[in-house]
């Protein structure tokens, strides 16, 4: 089995998809596709007439997923799943999730042209909200897939106060049915996920792919320091209650836990009230997002951060609040995928492919409850993602093709 690309569904068709997608934002400025909205729905319908051209049957999950069947060889076979996901976040550049749907898609096309038969059946899904932008609550798309779905979520609120469950039924969909976005896992051999890195590794070491070894656990939270808002000129010193001192206390001892204890701590929202010049801040709201290689890590690292507040709160005279809004357990790689992977990045030149550890999330968090995952990151450019300035090479794609395609044959016995 050659490495050589097929002469179709090559890196300039991927970019092209990759452009045409970027057009379908609810933002004049910048890129923003959230979960249940008009934009969502655009997408979904593009990415499924691109499923159609490439031989896949498309259709829209209970969850509001694009989906893509394409048929084994028998109606029991087992289902090779590949894919990412297709909401962004606010500002958001090209490539994150968008870049790994649609290379699955045109590895399937690749596979159709060239009249290969697999001994499975393959699944491509185009998650509808991996990134929690409207809810607050990420990776609903794969939890739905993997049948971790959770009714406590229904009442989730977007910034308009539209509750989830008031969401899907302007969508179209019906809540009662969202159980049937579920695989049943004695069916599904794996998933494949291709990535941008959104982190510079791969650009330091002057490869354009890597096997992701594990994903880091993350936890998040909004947090609250309540004291008393009052003149900036006569309050004195001593009788202040000023939340803003006491959250900064916080956000400052963060970086040192974390960073001491190998964990990634950012607080990447801070809002003091009533925010006037001349007030001192009576309440301030604050995020965290806190994750670790292991769940044992991060969750010490927490207890840290959270007895450091809660000493700043008693030292001023302050309330500490705290609202646990997500939390992903550390998963690590199936091997057998891994390797496929890995044997596919040899196909392309690389003789000692680079692993790496994952610090972002991904879908394949929430698939793991359903099945082995593995997933090939792309080199992106400075590391730059989330931003209007991602970036990715032509010739990094091109590659990033063959390795999948032939991630994809390893799987199914072609190159032994």
């Amino acid at each position: 089995m050659s490495a050589e690309p097929a002469s179709t569904h090559d890196a300039a068709e991927v970019l092209a998809r990759c452009d045409v997608l970027a057009g379908i934002s609810a933002a004049v400025d910048g890129i923003e596709r959230s979960y249940l909205t008009p934009e969502h729905a655009r997408t979904n319908w593009t990415v499924g007439e691109w499923m159609a051209d490439a031989g896949l049957a498309a259709w829209q999950d209970a969850a509001g997923n694009q989906r893509g069947s394409l048929a084994g060889p028998t109606a029991d076979a087992p289902v090779l799943l590949l894919g990412s996901h297709l909401d962004t976040v606010p500002g958001a550049g090209k490539y994150d999730g968008v870049l790994g749907t649609i290379m699955a898609i045109a590895v399937v096309g690749r596979l159709r042209a060239r009249r290969i038969e697999l001994p499975f059946g393959v699944e491509v899904l185009g998650f509808a909200d991996e990134e929690g932008t409207r809810f607050g609550r990420t990776l609903l798309g794969s939890c739905a897939v993997a049948g971790t779905w959770d009714d406590s979520w229904w009442g989730l609120q977007d910034a308009h106060g539209v509750t989830m469950w008031d969401a899907f039924r302007a969508f179209g969909l019906d809540p009662s049915r969202v159980g049937e976005a579920a695989l049943e896992p004695s069916r599904v051999i794996g998933y494949l996920e291709a990535h941008i890195e959104q982190g510079p590794l791969l650009q330091d070491a002057d490869r354009a792919l890597g096997v992701v070894r594990g994903i880091m656990g993350a936890r998040r939270f909004e947090l609250e320091m309540i004291g008393e808002a009052g003149h900036a000129g006569g309050m004195p010193y001593g009788r202040r209650r000023d939340a803003l001192l006491g959250a900064s206390e916080v956000v400052s001892a963060v970086e040192v836990l974390a960073r001491d204890a190998g964990a990634v701590g950012t607080v990447g929202k801070l809002r003091a009230f009533p925010g006037a010049m001349n007030v001192i801040p009576g309440r301030v709201e604050f995020s965290l997002d806190l994750r670790a290689e292991s769940d044992a890590v991060r969750d010490d690292v927490w207890r840290e951060i959270e007895e450091t507040a809660r000493k700043a709160a008693a030292a001023r005279n302050l309330a500490f609040e705290v609202s646990e809004m997500h939390a992903a357990r550390a998963t690590q790689v199936g091997k057998s995928l891994a390797l496929a992977v890995e044997a596919g990045i040899r196909a392309t030149g690389d003789a000692e492919p680079m692993y790496l550890l994952s610090k972002a999330g991904h879908d394949a968090m929430a698939i793991a409850d359903l099945c082995d995952y593995a997933m090939l990151f792309i080199r992106c450019k400075d590391g730059i993602s989330h931003h209007r300035d991602e970036a990715v090479r032509a010739d990094d794609v091109e590659v990033a093709l063959d390795a999948f395609e032939w991630a994809v044959l390893e799987l199914a016995g072609y190159n032994s």
